[in-house]
């Protein structure tokens, strides 16, 4: 695939299988009801992929240890870089690992901090096959009481609405970063549905499923809903050029935050925090 094609395109038809896409829309013919089923096990089952060269320094400077969520009993993997007493704390989206945000680690420790970061379950080397939003959320919890309090927290995509979230649920970090973080949790379902070439029926009754399921509906989990509630410096990163979370989510979610404590760009970020060490 040309890269310029490859650049454009979601990463979940990149790395779902031929198969898994024919099948589901097959199923999106036959019964959007069963194509709902089959795409909400898709959507809750992190796709795996090789370390990459540029995460294996981290992965080799690492102290790492098995840690169990206390609430959902879930195994995570956590990742100890550095050995400032200040830390940071990284969060790696869907797909993804504790190394994900190696070359943000490697920035950070050279302006004196150190990271905690973690394989969520059923991400990179932890255990499982399924995983879900929540387990982001009790896992930042956990590690805040375990290594916190910490100076600031970095998410990435469901990283970045799973920080919001537990802030919003009562971590204080002094300051927050998040990075191509979507807004609505049901737009995401209507955007994997679309993905996977399914009509926007089943996007509705995937999410009908886990409003039932989880006893609440999960638009409350959304970044925009969540930012209300920030009521710290946090830096908002988008890439206009974005195909897995559209850029408008980072103004939606910007325009729910204390306007006058948001911070836009590096350089208001650092002016505004002389105290601050620079390029962070």
């Amino acid at each position: 695939m040309a890269k310029k094609h490859k650049d454009k395109t979601p990463i979940q038809q990149l790395l779902l299988p031929w198969y898994i896409l024919y099948t589901g829309k097959f199923l999106n013919w036959v019964s959007p009801y069963l194509a709902s089923k089959f795409a909400g096990k898709l959507f809750l089952t992190p796709l795996k992929y090789k370390l990459p060269n540029r995460e294996k320094a981290m992965d080799q400077n690492t102290i790492q240890t098995q840690q169990i969520l206390p609430k959902s009993k879930k195994q995570i993997i956590v990742y100890e870089y550095g050995e400032s007493a200040q830390k940071v704390l990284l969060v790696h989206g869907w797909s993804g690992r504790g190394t994900q945000l190696s070359k943000i680690a490697d920035a950070v420790l050279k302006e004196g901090f150190s990271t905690i970061s973690f394989d969520a379950p059923a991400h990179g080397k932890a255990s499982g096959k399924m995983s879900m939003m929540p387990h982001f959320i009790e896992a930042i919890h956990f590690l805040n009481k375990k290594y916190g309090p910490f100076h600031s927290i970095i998410g990435h995509s469901l990283g970045g609405m799973s920080t919001l979230k537990a802030i919003k649920e009562g971590i204080s970090p002094e300051r927050a970063v998040i990075i191509g973080t979507a807004n609505s949790v049901t737009a995401i379902t209507q955007e994997f549905v679309k993905n996977l070439h399914m009509d926007k029926e089943v996007a509705y009754l995937m999410k009908a499923h886990f409003d039932k399921k989880f006893g609440q509906d999960m638009d409350n989990y959304s970044g925009a809903i969540s930012a209300q509630s920030v009521h710290i410096p946090t830096l908002v990163i988008h890439d206009k050029n974005d195909v897995d979370v559209h850029y408008k989510c980072a103004e939606e979610i910007h325009n729910q935050t204390k306007k006058q404590r948001t911070l836009f760009n590096r350089r208001s970020w650092t002016s505004s925090n002389p105290g601050r060490p620079k390029g962070y």
